[in-house]
């Protein structure tokens, strides 16, 4: 090859190399998918977007098969044995401690005004983000474009969350959309909040003008709050308690978390709270039943475990954050 055609052939080289990053980049809408095309449309019809905008940002998706990789394997397929000490560590139970005292004001404030423990709500933080440490690893604008168009099981789901990610910008949420990072579920800030849950329950608790769930703590931490205050928690009540289980108990397979027994029936059937629970005997509860470290547990949960449960359908979460909050509350004077 003479050093003229060597030359060419590097030209040609780069400017492959080019084009390719200059595709990456700057994609464009032809790039987008046929349902892509339709979800556009359809959202046009139902607002002020226009579809060319709309498929603008889509055409900046990028698929990340990773995300798919991730919501394959979930740690709530774990069993409760392996679950739990992902979570109620030394570390995790300290740094919340230490966290709530960091900001004792804050979380004290918060708790009076919506009813719901300071404990409770530094331990969805330190679940969620370990106290905001965790970093963000996705575009949410990836991560729901993926699981939106390439995720069969609950592409609707998640089809709705992009939709209500388009719907948020204005005065109180100014962020680029293809700018915003989150999980790879699409759940943003130090609290995870889905782009639905943000529309519903997210709070500008520092009167700044905007919500701000990844910088401004007293938004992050109200907006929490009133997210389970929007699922029906009730002050004061009751979570969770271990229960003991009589030889001749009753079977009983409950169909979802909601609470649906009366305590005193449970107590009947042969489920005992294994401590004294202050709440009336009819008080709705149900059973959840996970395998331990030590065998079988069988716990009776109330209204407030099913409100945790909002926040991420498995029992193996609610009970995380359930004790999670009680070692902290237990350190630091709380409920």
């Amino acid at each position: 090859m003479t050093l003229r055609a060597f030359c060419w052939c590097i030209c040609l080289l780069f400017a492959s190399f080019a084009d390719v990053a200059r595709a990456y980049d700057s994609p464009t809408p032809a790039q987008v998918s046929s349902a892509q095309k339709k979800f556009a449309d359809e959202l046009a019809q139902e607002t002020d977007l226009s579809a060319a905008d709309v498929l603008a940002t889509l055409a900046k998706a990028r698929y990340q098969q990773s995300i798919i990789d991730a919501i394959s394997r979930p740690a709530e397929s774990k069993t409760w044995r392996e679950y739990r000490p992902i979570f109620l560590t030394t570390a995790r139970i300290d740094g919340g401690v230490a966290f709530y005292r960091a900001n004792k004001a804050l979380f004290d404030r918060v708790e009076k005004e919506y009813g719901v423990p300071a404990s409770i709500l530094v331990a969805i933080i330190g679940v969620e983000t370990n106290y905001g440490r965790t970093p963000t690893r996705y575009r949410v604008l990836d991560a729901l474009t993926t699981l939106g168009f390439h995720y069969p099981p609950r592409a609707d789901f998640f089809r709705g969350e992009l939709r209500q990610l388009f719907l948020l910008h204005g005065p109180t949420f100014p962020y680029p959309i293809e700018s915003l990072m989150g999980s790879y579920a699409g759940a943003m800030g130090w609290g995870q909040f889905m782009p639905s849950s943000i529309a519903k329950f997210a709070r500008d608790e520092d009167g700044d003008g905007k919500i701000d769930l990844w910088n401004s703590l007293p938004d992050i931490v109200a907006s929490i709050a009133n997210y389970f205050v929007g699922n029906g928690w009730q002050s004061g009540g009751p979570v969770a308690v271990r229960a003991r289980v009589a030889a001749s108990a009753r079977a009983v397979t409950p169909e979802n978390l909601k609470p649906a027994y009366p305590l005193r029936q449970l107590v009947e059937w042969g489920y005992v709270p294994s401590r004294k629970v202050d709440v009336a005997d009819d008080t709705l509860a149900t059973l959840v039943k996970l395998e331990g470290e030590d065998g079988p547990e069988v716990w009776i949960v109330f209204q407030n475990f099913y409100a945790i449960s909002r926040y991420n359908r498995s029992p193996l979460y609610s009970l995380a954050v359930t004790q999670l909050s009680e070692e902290i509350a237990a350190q630091t004077g709380g409920k």
